[in-house]
């Protein structure tokens, strides 16, 4: 059951800073979710002191996974542009 709310709330998260980005028609349903869960990574690891702990769901969790994906996001608009949207 882990791994299905994983899927839905990095989709969610994907969207939303994909939204917050303004790279939304350039993403599909896989990729938002793949940036949702690497953005939850990164967000653990700058939030989180460099630990990854195994945390609920809550509006902090979700809000550390959010501005990870759009992290992710600005770093590959860098790469792919040459400029942060």
């Amino acid at each position: 059951m882990g791994i299905i709310i994983w899927l839905i709330v990095g989709g969610i998260v994907g969207w939303l800073a994909s939204l917050i980005m303004r790279t939304d028609a350039q993403q599909g349903l896989l990729l938002n979710i793949v940036v949702g869960i690497v953005g939850a990574v990164i967000g653990g690891l700058i939030f989180g002191r460099g630990n990854i702990n195994n945390s609920g769901l809550t509006v902090t969790t979700f809000l550390v996974s959010l501005v990870g994906a759009v992290i992710l996001l600005a770093i590959v608009n860098l790469v792919r542009r040459g400029s942060v949207r």
